[in-house]
Parts: C-alpha cells; structure tokens; sequence
C-alpha cells in the first residue's frame, strides 16, 4: 500500500497566491479529504499532489520519497477540471473506449459495452456524459483510472461540483480505498462539511503535519 502526503504545497507569490499551503495525508486505511482556496485552486492542488505540477513552496512525498517520476506513475487524476474531465458532449462509450485504450486495453465499442453493463451503465452508452448523474459519472471516471497500469493512488478533484449527495462520493471514495486504491479528494471547502456521525480523514489548508 501506498502513502502520499502534500506538505504545505502552494503556488504563487507568498502575499497574493493562487494557492496558499495546503496539506494533506492519505494513507491505505481510509480516504483523504482536503479543501484547496481560490477558484483554480483545487486543479492545482491535484496536479501538484499527482506530479504534474511542481508546486512553489512545499514538498509531495510518495511513500516517504519525493520521487517526481514515481509520483506521476503511482497517481491518476480522476475528473480534474480542464486536465482530466471528459468533454461534456462526448458520448459515454467514445470515453470508455479512449480510456480503455489509454490503459493499454482493447477498445471496441463491444468492450465499452462490457465494462458499462459491468456497472450498470449500458444504457448511457449513447448518451453525452453531462447526461450521467453524479454518482454514475464519479463511479464511471473512477473505474477508468483504475484501469491504468501501475495506479496505486486516486485523486478525485472537486466532486461536489457536479451536484448530486456527498454521501455518494464519499462512499465511492470509500469503497475504492477499501480495494486497494486510496483515495484523496481535492475540492472546495464543501469536502470538508462532516456527515452527521463522521469525522473525514482530512487536513485544512495550512496545517500542521
């Protein structure tokens, strides 16, 4: 199992950031949730935290290491705007099959099929992903990135913009880690509203180890 820790990472001037110190910890038992300032804020919050993005203060260890290269094999983003979120007119089976092939898989439209009747899906094959409700869509994009070769570590950013319940998200973000791919959701301050007799593994921006 993996560990993956964001230590005070930030990006900008130190007076005017686009995002101030964020930290955040996740580990094999259960999900992380973090919430990143500013409008861009959770977006690069999930680059940096996937190496993608090299942040202008602060460190990503993966498994006690800031190893760059490693950190980009071990972590896929999952729905992250602009870099990582499906076109919304794009039918659902034209993403599945790109997906499948990203993973190095076949990618027929019988294997989006497959892979959509596997979870329920089948009927949206056709469908634009706008069309998916929240819960189908994170479910959908989360089964994706599993698929990547060498994944050991999801980073799921700002679920709650898509509407829907936080219950539904956090059981994902449950339920994946439980089969061996933590979860670390980046998002607004709304990832870290506590459902009632909860308390989410999390870490608000600027604190301490």
């Amino acid at each position: 199992m993996s560990a993956l820790e964001l230590i005070g990472v930030g990006v900008g001037p130190e007076e005017t950031p686009v995002l101030p110190p964020l930290s955040a910890a996740l580990g094999a038992e259960r999900p992380a949730f973090a919430a990143a300032e500013g409008e861009r804020g959770p977006m690069l919050a999930s680059l940096i935290a996937a190496g993608r993005l090299v942040p202008d203060r602060g460190e990503v260890l993966l498994d006690g290491a800031a190893d760059a290269p490693a950190l980009r094999r071990a972590v896929a983003l999952v729905d992250t705007p602009v870099v990582a979120e499906p076109a919304p007119s794009l039918p659902v089976g034209t993403v599945v099959r790109e997906e499948l092939r990203f993973a190095g898989r076949r990618g027929r439209r019988s294997d989006a099929l497959a892979l959509l009747t596997g979870l329920g899906l089948e009927r949206w094959l056709r469908s634009p992903v706008s069309d998916l409700p929240p819960a189908d869509r994170l479910r959908l994009l989360l089964e994706l990135a599993a698929l990547r070769n060498g994944v050991r570590l999801l980073v799921l950013t700002s679920p709650e913009r898509h509407g829907g319940r936080a219950t539904a998200w956090r059981r994902l973000a449950d339920e994946f880690t439980a089969r061996g791919l933590p979860v670390l959701v980046i998002g607004g301050a709304a990832v870290l509203d506590p459902l009632p007799g909860t308390r989410p593994a999390a870490l608000t921006p600027g604190s301490d180890r």
